[in-house]
């Protein structure tokens, strides 16, 4: 264990000592020591050039050389808009992934020892020459012995293991940066190699991209212009990927796409529609749409490739974009700050902050008038980004991989030389999204995940009932009771109690004189020379006296009552 450690240990300090020249080489290793801007006499208003001398194209070209851990980091970053400046996001956008091929003895090993049997046995024919070649796979033609033409994405060898060992040491170095940077606090340099840690792996498991290919083929299996290809499950492994061969040119081809007698407008229409439904139809989309990954076929229709990027909206999500879509498109104000009010990407008093509302409207108002065809999805994009920065904003990554493939989609649309708008294009679709969400199956639906969630709340319940009194037996729980609104309420108690024995008392009273009265025993009579000679009973008396006391509470109780204004 102890050799391991220290291998481990060389290891990480060989490749610090790579890292740390390569940085050197591009005038970057600077930027973890205190005050080297100042140092430097280097000037600027922008926070992060004001703590470096370091410029976007030395961060892409150091990155590009570093290897594919660091270049999976840049792309990363690149979709992080809300903490990077618009400068650094757009180099860090044109990263390449391309490196040369490994040999093919070495990946014919990889296949036979994945798919646990001889290559001739899977193959009646096999490229030796890649088509494709990335920091982390390389794709080769190949022929399956039934026949069908496909292409084998393979996972490089050792990957893994380099990718885990340079996360040890991009945290080492965030944390340095973090230290030593106010930069780098502001930018949570920590949580952004977490962040690459959490999703770089899920890119080398191509069970994974498989489940997203099938998962596309079969959102799209009625959409006849867009084609998805076939996964082969059974030549299929963790770092094996066989697929069905897409034949076709690449997107950018513009010329070639000509000669096949295709329109590159119509094919640009195809791509705008394409994401609209992804991102608004089936809340699943495709995150990294570049001219390597979209294949426009002989026949027209455009064949998506490489899923190891992917985007997720659950349903509310997607109703919270297309929301924020609309009140754009419409300048309604309320709709917008009620979809981030919902999504929770602001909290209720910006939500009610006006100056917060004055930027919200004064970026909104640039396109006030505008066609939606000469608003491109890159201006909406830059005054979001100008209000995020401003406000300091976090927004979830989806819908930061949204804006960034928002942009991405829209470029390969001008490339086509279509002046098509991405905006133009997802507005009905937004529209349907929306008023789906008051379809009564989709309410029931809900109702259906409400109660579910009420049904696992509820067993919980004991549990935490459980914990509290625990805590309250062990004294380290206190509960403490607020109430408001029963200042009075004793008062209005008593009232309305002496109220009603007083009615009690009034029924009696009456009840009493009259069963005395019409009573046939007289007890101790006695004459009244009053006004004439007159023959009292005490019986007679007392229920006279009954019936004036019933008078006098009755009339004061129905007065009090009165007076309250209750009647």
């Amino acid at each position: 264990m102890k050799i391991s450690t220290g291998a481990h240990m060389m290891q990480g300090a060989t490749r610090l000592a790579t890292i740390v020249a390569v940085l050197a080489r591009h005038g970057i290793a600077g930027m973890f020591e205190k005050r080297f801007g100042q140092a430097a006499g280097y000037e600027t208003d922008d926070p992060w050039l004001a703590s470096t001398r370091i410029t976007p194209r030395h961060l892409r070209l150091a990155l590009e050389e570093l290897g594919p851990s660091f270049i999976k980091l840049g792309q990363l970053m690149s979709t992080r808009a809300d903490i990077f400046p618009p400068a650094w996001i757009e180099e860090l956008i044109r990263l390449q992934d391309q490196v040369p091929p490994i040999p093919f003895p070495l990946i014919q090993r990889i296949i036979e020892h994945e798919l646990n049997r001889p290559l001739n046995d899977i193959f009646r024919s096999i490229e030796p020459k890649a088509i494709a070649a990335a920091s982390v796979a390389q794709v080769h033609a190949a022929v399956l012995m039934t026949g069908e033409a496909v292409a084998v994405k393979v996972i490089r060898p050792g990957i893994r293991k380099k990718i885990q060992q340079d996360i040890r040491v991009m945290a080492a170095l965030a944390r340095q940066f973090e230290s030593l940077s106010e930069s780098g606090r502001l930018v949570g340099a920590v949580n952004v190699v977490r962040e690459f840690e959490r999703t770089v792996f899920k890119e080398l498991d191509m069970f994974i991209e498989a489940g997203n290919m099938s998962r596309f083929a079969q959102n799209f299996r009625k959409i006849d212009e867009i084609h998805v290809p076939e996964v082969f499950w059974d030549y299929t492994s963790r770092s094996v990927l066989v697929m069905e061969y897409v034949s076709g040119v690449k997107m950018d081809q513009v010329d070639a796409i000509r000669d096949m007698g295709i329109d590159p407008e119509d094919i640009a229409l195809i791509g705008l529609r394409s994401f609209s439904r992804q991102l608004m139809q089936f809340g699943f989309f495709h995150a990294d749409p570049h001219p390597g990954n979209t294949i426009v076929m002989p026949d027209g229709r455009v064949g998506l490739v490489d899923f190891g990027i992917i985007g997720y909206l659950d349903n509310a999500a997607m109703r919270q974009v297309a929301e924020l879509f609309l009140g754009f498109a419409e300048h309604d104000y309320d709709q917008i700050v009620g979809a981030l009010h919902r999504a929770e990407i602001i909290d209720g008093d910006l939500a009610k902050n006006s100056e917060f509302l004055a930027d919200l409207k004064d970026a909104c108002e640039t396109f006030y008038g505008r066609s939606l065809k000469t608003i491109s999805a890159r201006d909406v994009y830059d005054q979001i980004m100008k209000l995020v920065l401003a406000w300091h904003i976090r927004l979830p990554r989806n819908i930061l991989l949204i804006l960034k493939t928002f942009i991405q989609t829209e470029a390969l649309g001008k490339i086509l030389g279509s002046s098509a708008s991405l905006l133009e294009q997802a507005r009905p679709f937004a529209r349907r999204l929306v008023m789906k969400g008051y379809e009564a199956h989709k309410i029931s639906k809900t109702i259906g995940k409400d109660f579910q969630d009420l049904y696992t709340h509820a067993r919980e319940i004991p549990r935490w009932t459980n914990t509290i009194l625990k805590k309250l037996s062990e004294g380290k729980q206190e509960i403490e009771i607020r109430h408001s609104g029963f200042q009075n309420l004793d008062d209005r108690l008593e009232k309305g109690i002496n109220r009603l024995t007083i009615g009690l008392i009034v029924a009696a009273s009456t009840i009493a004189g009259s069963l005395v009265l019409n009573s046939s025993q007289k007890i101790f009579e006695f004459t009244v020379d009053y006004l004439g000679h007159h023959t009292l009973s005490a019986t007679g008396i007392l229920g006279m006296t009954g019936y004036v006391i019933a008078t006098i509470l009755g009339l004061w109780l129905f007065i009090s009552i009165f007076r309250s204004g209750k009647m």
